[in-house]
């Protein structure tokens, strides 16, 4: 299950390994995504905190590690073809994967359907 932050990012937990990136509303808000700053592999991931930079034709845009743990993949295919976040965000255009994740720390992030409400109330 995929749970949402209110700075519009993803994530989805399987055992202790998080998968993360932005949201389809984020990625339509940035527009055109021109560059995909990619976090180093074993970098430390910390919840609330910058991990990486998504860059569009419109702005330069931090995204925040939705957990704690360590980068253990990135997606390099965003390296050539960083529009794969604009058309396909939460699923061929995920940023990177996280491990050594408590499952708990994303107990407090929205579900799909909290999220669309709360994009909603914007």
């Amino acid at each position: 299950m995929k749970k949402y932050t209110k700075e519009h990012e993803w994530v989805s937990i399987e055992d202790s390994v998080a998968t993360l990136g932005i949201t389809a509303y984020a990625a339509k808000e940035l527009g055109d995504i021109t560059f995909v700053e990619l976090p180093e592999e074993d970098d430390d991931a910390t919840q609330g905190e910058v991990l990486t930079v998504v860059e569009s034709v419109k702005a330069a845009t931090d995204v925040f590690s939705p957990v704690n743990g360590t980068v253990t993949e990135v997606n390099e295919e965003l390296e050539d073809n960083p529009q794969l976040v604009n058309s396909s965000p939460e699923e061929d255009g995920w940023i990177c994967r996280v491990g050594g994740v408590d499952k708990t720390e994303i107990d407090d992030l929205m579900t799909e359907e909290e999220y669309k409400s709360y994009l909603n109330s914007l």
